[in-house]
């Protein structure tokens, strides 16, 4: 079983607790996510099987996008729904111009401080294990960008929100920085993820729907070429495979050639996805990834 599941998690499970739930569907089949979720959080998991986990790492999308809710007038030390309470603050009236103001000052390239409650490392140790004891440290700003960012009023203390924005932003951290943008503090209540690179929540399958599947039955996988549709691909006789399997990478040389720092397909005679090769700087192709034939 080789493919790319797109799986809609609901809120309260974790994204392993997703992996454990789909067991009966995916047997013994090797199992790798593309960025986990918070377990308040919903929306879009993808989820690498097989053979397609050897090329998760091209699939790391830069940029994603969530719809959301911050609640107004309340800080929480996690920064979201799930944190304890740690400030409260009256909230200002506030209208769609004032809110408007504020999400163009949100967009663009800028620095973000990662939360205290988050899996960076300190000294090889979790930042929230540190946080659970009451230790804050210094944390570098990081470089991060949003590209599409609105609000809403959706009650006297609730914001509506949609954002796209790069790998590495934390979209709690926006929250609350939105917050005191405002003149009060806040928190995010809701986070539901919509995309993950070229991945679309609407191509997602519920959890509860593929548990109900039978086991061994066919998931709704999109195939690794699909997946890596951004990528050129070249089209390689049984023959050529066979010596690319051997180790063989100057059948390579006969490939059309590189741009500077290009990654490529190798594709079966069925269009399938046989090799990953890549080109360093203006050198030639060399092999990086094999797999399988599913």
């Amino acid at each position: 079983m080789t493919g790319v599941l797109l799986v809609d998690k609901p809120e309260g499970v974790t994204s392993a607790g997703v992996i454990r739930a789909l067991k009966p569907q995916l047997a013994r089949t090797k199992v790798g996510h593309l960025g986990t979720l918070d377990p308040f959080a919903s929306g879009l998991l993808p989820l690498c099987l097989g053979e397609a986990t050897k090329v998760a790492r091209y699939l790391l999308a830069e940029h994603k996008a969530y719809d959301g809710t911050i609640r107004l007038g309340t800080a929480t030390d996690t920064l979201d729904r799930e944190g304890a309470a740690v400030e409260t603050q009256a909230v200002p009236a506030l209208d769609a111009s004032a809110l408007d103001a504020v999400a163009a000052r949100f967009r663009g390239p800028q620095k973000q401080v990662p939360p205290m409650f988050s899996a960076l490392k300190r000294g090889g140790v979790p930042l929230y294990k540190l946080a659970r004891k009451g230790i804050e440290v210094e944390r570098e700003p990081r470089d991060v960008e949003v590209t599409r960012f609105t609000l809403a009023l959706a009650a006297p203390d609730r914001i509506d929100f949609s954002v796209a924005c790069s790998k590495g932003t934390y979209v709690r951290v926006l929250a609350a920085d939105v917050g005191r943008a405002l003149g009060t503090v806040a928190h995010l209540e809701r986070l539901r993820r919509t995309r993950v690179g070229r991945f679309e929540l609407h191509e997602a399958t519920s959890l509860p729907a593929i548990e109900a599947m039978a086991p061994g039955a066919a998931l709704p996988l999109l195939d690794v070429r699909r997946a890596l549709a951004e990528y050129r691909g070249f089209e390689a006789s049984t023959d050529v495979l066979a010596r690319l399997r051997q180790g063989r990478q100057d059948v390579l040389a006969a490939l059309p050639g590189p741009a500077a720092d290009e990654t490529a397909l190798v594709l079966d005679p069925l269009g399938g996805v046989a090799a990953v090769i890549e080109a360093r700087g203006t050198g030639p192709w060399r092999l990086v990834r094999l797999l399988a034939s599913d």
